[in-house]
Parts: C-alpha cells; sequence; structure tokens
C-alpha cells in the first residue's frame, strides 16, 4: 500500500505543469549544480500585454517555486525601435504582478562579449561578410525541400571578413550594406541554420551605449550567448522559438569550444503562448492603435497591455487567476476573452466595496416622507468579508434611481417598479409606486411612491416578503460622476484571422461615456480601496484623470457575461 507521504508527493507530481516537471527532474539530477536561474527577456520597443503576463508568471513564478533566482534583462539589440520609457514601465508592471527580479541585466552589456565572440568565429573560418542585399540573401536561403544556394562571398578570406566587420562598426557604411553571416551549412533542413545573418549595420545612437556601437548583433546570435554568460539554466519561452532551439545550442556550444556540452548551460524550452478573443497581441498593431489615436494611449483601459488592465481595474491576483486557470501547454490556442472576465469576477467579489451608485438616473420622490429629514442607513461593505464593517448611507424624500428600474406597464416577470406594486430600497424601506409625471416627449421625468415606516430593517413590517430590490442615493446627499463603459475592443472574435484591415474591426461601442451619473459621497472618501462594485450594475474603479471636482470610473467588468452565447 502506498503511504500518505508518497500519495502527497504523487499528487504534487501531478499538479506540475510539464515545465516545472522538467524543472523538478533537473534539480533531482543535480543538472547546473542543482542551480536554477531563469530570466525575463522582454525587448524594450513597447508596453507588456497580458501575453507578456504569462511569461512573467512562468519565468518569475517557477524560480519563486523551486527556490531559484529569476532575472530581468532587457533584450536592447535594436536602437531603432526601443526607449526607456518602455524600461520603466515593464519594471513597473513586473512589481504590480507581484514580482521581484534577482538582478536587471541588458543584452546590451554584452555587445563587447558578443563583437569578441563574433571576431573568434570569423578567425576560425566559421562566419563571413555578405555585401549582398537582404532580398538576394533570401532568395538563396531555398525551402525546406530544397537547399539553399551560397552566397559569392561565402569564401571571403578571413583577413578580409576582418578589415570588413570592423568597418561595419565605423560608421562610414549605410545600413544595408552588409551583413555578417555565420558560416554552418546551406543545405541543412532546418531554415535557421543555411548561414544566418548574426551581426547588421544600425546607424542610430543606442539609449545606453550611444554611438560605441554601429553593428549590432541578431536575436538568434545575442540571446542564447546572454543566457550562457549570466549563467541561466533555463530559457522559456513561446512555441514560435521551437525552430530557433537547435541555433540556440548551436551558438552556446561554440562558445563553450566543445567542452562540458551537457551540463553548466543553458537549455531551451518552450509552451504555448496566449492567444485573446476580441483582441490582437501583435507589438506592430497595439502601436499602430497609439500612434494613431485610436486609443487614448497604451494604457487605454479597452487595450490588453498590463497598464491598461491596471487602469480598467483588474487586480494582478485576477490576471494571475486567469493564466492559472488557462494553464501552459505545448498547443497554441485562442483563450476565451469570458475567462479573463471571470477571473476577474472571482476576484472582485471578494474584495471589491460594495457602493450605491446611479448611472441613468430619474428622481423618485418618496412623497409620504417628511421634508427635511434625513436618516442614516446602514450599508454592508464587502458580503464576503465581515472585517470590512459597515458604512452609513443617507437617505431622504428625494432619490436618484435607474430609469431602467422603472415600468408604467411592465411584463410578468419584471419585479422592479411598477404603480401599486411594492420593491424593496436597498438598506432602507419597503416602498409602493403611485405613478410618474411625464414630460411634453412622453419621458418620465418623476416618480412618486409612498414608503412604509415599519419596514425598515429591525422593525416589524421588514419581513414582508417583496420581490425586487433596488439601489438609490439621495438626490441632495450624493456627487455627481463621469463614468466609463468600457467593452471589447475588437467586434471580431479573432481579428488575427480576419483577412479586413485591423482598424475596420475596432467595436464602435467599445467605450459609452455616461454624465451626469450620481455616486453616494461615500465613494469619494475611500481611494484607498480603488476595486468598487456599484451594487446591481458591476465592478468598477476610479480613473488615473478623477479628480474630487470630477469622478471618473472606468467599469472593469459587469456583474454577468453580456456576450454569453444564448
Amino acid at each position: 500500500m502506498i503511504e500518505n507521504n508518497e500519495l502527497e508527493v504523487a499528487k504534487e507530481k501531478k499538479s506540475l505543469n510539464f515545465i516545472e516537471q522538467i524543472v523538478d527532474n533537473d534539480l533531482k539530477a543535480g543538472k547546473n549544480g542543482g542551480r536554477l536561474q531563469t530570466r525575463f527577456p522582454p525587448e524594450p520597443n513597447g508596453y507588456l500585454h497580458i501575453g507578456h503576463a504569462k511569461a512573467v508568471c512562468m519565468d518569475f513564478g517557477i524560480a519563486q517555486k523551486f527556490g531559484g533566482i529569476c532575472n530581468l534583462r532587457f533584450d536592447d539589440t535594436n536602437p531603432q525601435k526601443e526607449d526607456t520609457e518602455y524600461v520603466d514601465a515593464i519594471k513597473e508592471d513586473i512589481h504590480w504582478l507581484g514580482f521581484e527580479w534577482g538582478n536587471i541585466y541588458h543584452a546590451s552589456d554584452y555587445f563587447q562579449q558578443l563583437w569578441d565572440f563574433a571576431v573568434r568565429l570569423i578567425k576560425e573560418g566559421k562566419a563571413y561578410i555578405d555585401e549582398q542585399t537582404s532580398e538576394q540573401i533570401a532568395q538563396q536561403k531555398g525551402t525546406p525541400t530544397q537547399p539553399g544556394v551560397a552566397s559569392p562571398f561565402r569564401d571571403r578570406p578571413i583577413e578580409e571578413n576582418l578589415a570588413l566587420f570592423e568597418k561595419m562598426n565605423s560608421g562610414e557604411l549605410p545600413e544595408g550594406a552588409m551583413v555578417l553571416r555565420a558560416k554552418i551549412d546551406m543545405a541543412n533542413p532546418n531554415m535557421h541554420f543555411r548561414d544566418p545573418v548574426i551581426y547588421r549595420i544600425i546607424n542610430k545612437e543606442h539609449h545606453r551605449t550611444g554611438t560605441k556601437w554601429k553593428a549590432y548583433p541578431m536575436y538568434d546570435f545575442a540571446h542564447g550567448q546572454s543566457d550562457y554568460f549570466e549563467g541561466v539554466t533555463h530559457s522559456i519561452c513561446t512555441l514560435e522559438f521551437v525552430p530557433h532551439r537547435p541555433l540556440y545550442d548551436f551558438f552556446v556550444d561554440e562558445l563553450k569550444e566543445g567542452t562540458d556540452l551537457q551540463d553548466n548551460r543553458p537549455r531551451q524550452y518552450e509552451f504555448n503562448r496566449l492567444n485573446l478573443t476580441y483582441t490582437v497581441m501583435s507589438k506592430r498593431k497595439l502601436l499602430a492603435l497609439v500612434q494613431e489615436k485610436l486609443v487614448e494611449g497604451w494604457d487605454d483601459p479597452r487595450m490588453p497591455t498590463i497598464c491598461g488592465l491596471r487602469r480598467r481595474g483588474y487586480s494582478p491576483e485576477a490576471v494571475r487567476k486567469f493564466i492559472d486557470m488557462i494553464g501552459y501547454t505545448k498547443f497554441d490556442a485562442l483563450n476565451d476573452y469570458a475567462m479573463l472576465e471571470a477571473a476577474a469576477r472571482e476576484d472582485l467579489n471578494a474584495r471589491s466595496l460594495r457602493v450605491s451608485a446611479v448611472l441613468n438616473p430619474v428622481k423618485l420622490i418618496v412623497t409620504n416622507y417628511p421634508e427635511g429629514q434625513t436618516e442614516e442607513m446602514e450599508a454592508v461593505n464587502n458580503p464576503e468579508n465581515a472585517e470590512d464593517g459597515m458604512h452609513r448611507i443617507t437617505f431622504s424624500r428625494e432619490l436618484w434611481i435607474e430609469r431602467e428600474d422603472f415600468m408604467e406597464e411592465a411584463p410578468k416577470k419584471f419585479f422592479r417598479m411598477v404603480p401599486g406594486k411594492e420593491v424593496r430600497l436597498k438598506n432602507a424601506y419597503i416602498v409602493k409606486c403611485t405613478g410618474c409625471k411625464k414630460g411634453p416627449d412622453g419621458t418620465v421625468e418623476e416618480i412618486y411612491c409612498e414608503y412604509d415606516p415599519t419596514s425598515k430593517s429591525g422593525l416589524e413590517g421588514a419581513n414582508r416578503k417583496v420581490k425586487g430590490t433596488l439601489h438609490w442615493v439621495s438626490a441632495a446627499h450624493c456627487l455627481k460622476a463621469e463614468v466609463r463603459l468600457y467593452d471589447r475592443l475588437f467586434s471580431v472574435e479573432n481579428p488575427s484571422a480576419d483577412d479586413r484591415d485591423f482598424r475596420e474591426l475596432l467595436n464602435p461601442d467599445s467605450l459609452k461615456t455616461l454624465y451626469p451619473c450620481y455616486v453616494e459621497k461615500y465613494v469619494a472618501e475611500q481611494e484607498s480601496n480603488r476595486y468598487l462594485q456599484f451594487q446591481r450594475i458591476g465592478y468598477f474603479t476610479y480613473d488615473k484623470q478623477s479628480t474630487s471636482q470630477h469622478l471618473v470610473f472606468n467599469r472593469t467588468v459587469g456583474l454577468k457575461d453580456s456576450w454569453a452565447k444564448q
């Protein structure tokens, strides 16, 4: 019979994802001296999005789980697109998600080492300068079933290659004049081995190294080597890098000069990237949305960026919960946006402060309530957590309620305000609607009701069964607010698979702005808790543009999935 502790071990092993199992096995086998070191290597050419959050959770989470270290390395090998603005934003997002890095590195830290390595390859006859255009080089690559054609410069003398390599970095040459290629195998079935370009000319100042370099390493030449220089043990990336893995290993083998090839080296492992319905993850497309002002900026609450999700009111716990829900596999999939929203609802239900807000107001007058009289009613802050306590909300003769909560003639299952019927005002009294006043165009301007003084909580009439409960705010004791109802950015499920220009697919109803709305005064006093539930409406948060003079709230997510298939 298996002992209890053995069962626990088996259960734990089963709960590990496939990369965690690899790490667990490597540590038990004593690989890399029993060390675990991962890295998160973003290129600072844009803001992190929820797809990157999955990689952050993997890279940092796995180091956390197994007592290793995860470093942050900026893959800054292309000064044409990179900026310190993005560096700062990436740091902020990682911290917000709840992770700490061990050290901060930059690929640019290794420019000299990478240059020296390239020089060594040239001297060993393993690299050469090619003066052909990128189009010519691409044509000569062949196809997966057809071998490539050797460059006419492939057998150029070593001394000439060295001199030209120096010239590439001199600033004398225009971009595209020549490249450095690794001399490997033009007939290799893996296209990445067909003499890949490892250095190109970029005549642009680098945000860290200034004008020192004009020749910059390519990703495939810089990435694995950077991992090796830093002592990375597990280089975890997404599935599109599977074809790159043999080249990654090839260059690490070259760095190690054939010694100790089986140990004390980084190894690459791949998992599925996060794709999400009703949005795009392409940095190019997201940048276009920002630059063309189709959204407010990188942190527009409709964007899939981490800063966008933060501004919309998602908690870091909700984001991590969603990533746990979808898991890590070796197969790409399109994840339903509704799952992200469900994770948010579950998380926010536990942490949000319940308050009253009226978004589409109409006046409700309690005709038999004394004019000028007010009462302080008790309202629960969070029914999910008794420790959050209570707050007071003022009741008076004139209230605001939601326009949708009243109908003159209502269907049978409309359990809200209807003439002649009773309804409960939350935290207050039971009232009976007595009628309404309309404007010349037929719009309801005021609704009238009478209250039952015995129906307040704690009194004898409070136990009377009433089917409907409405939220409200006192007209004289509330604050005006602007409310922004955010929805999905695109109107089609998979915009990346659509042949139309992605701009044509934007959801015209992705933002609706409502003003004036009314919120109870307590909301303005509670900026410390930025997670709010407007009762019966949804989850909201303060926008960064909100001030004491002009309150602004963003809808994070509704109480129910409004996109659910009927």
